[in-house]
């Protein structure tokens, strides 16, 4: 197993994206526990339709509950880039498929990106062990873990440390939005910093622009590595 192949399938840091030489295969995968009410087609749905009209990208959508848990071997190895979601049920996916993930990943180059909260996710969870062990500094503890969260109700600034990385380019240009619901404090423009608002649109996009543009980026980005 070559280290190199594990950063670049998780974009860890890196050259600047080479252009694709086809549409990149995309499958937006779920185990379908996120709420019904907020993603009536899921986070894989919602997915999907952001990516419909993306240029140069071509996204399916499959499910926990689909024939092989939806990550059969061909179907991954149609696939540029997973986008995985996963947040109860991750003991419940098998560990062959846990291992044809890792093995698409380590052999083939196939872009994985799991999002929230797959921290716990048992395919990015041995990718990180064996990335920590090769680093020479073996994680203590269970790989994705969380130390202990206290809500205080406070906002959160994030900082953008590599703004030259293709995952984090394009600044974050909208209309005037209809409601403005919160914002960040502004900071010195000589730093780099800009309000990065929570706005409302009447048409509403579940899936925020600022993320969505993060969502894209990367899978620009994973699989032109």
């Amino acid at each position: 197993m070559h280290r190199r192949s594990f950063l670049t399938a998780l974009a860890a840091a890196g050259a600047w994206p080479l252009p694709a030489k086809s549409s990149i295969r995309v499958m937006a995968w779920s185990e379908r526990s996120e709420p019904a009410e907020i993603y009536p087609n899921g986070i894989n749905g919602a997915m999907l339709q952001m990516l419909s009209h993306e240029k140069g990208i071509m996204a399916t959508a499959a499910n926990l509950a689909d024939p092989g848990q939806g990550l059969t071997e061909e179907g991954l190895r149609n696939t540029d880039v997973l986008i995985s979601f996963g947040h109860k049920h991750h003991k419940v996916l098998t560990d062959e498929n846990v291992d044809r993930i890792i093995r698409r990943v380590e052999q083939d180059g196939m872009g994985y990106l799991p999002i929230h909260s797959s921290h716990y996710a048992r395919a990015f969870q041995k990718i990180m062990a064996t990335l920590a062990e090769r680093r020479g500094a073996p994680l203590d503890g269970t790989p994705g873990r969380w130390g202990k969260v206290r809500n205080e109700g406070k906002p959160e600034l994030i900082h953008v440390l590599e703004p030259k990385h293709p995952i984090a380019k394009d600044p974050f240009n909208v209309p005037p939005p209809d409601v403005k619901i919160m914002e960040r404090p502004l900071r010195r423009r000589a730093a780099g910093w800009q309000q990065r608002p929570a706005m409302e649109f009447r048409k509403r996009q579940r899936i925020q622009a600022e993320v969505q543009q993060i969502l894209k980026n990367a899978i620009r980005f994973l699989a032109s590595r």
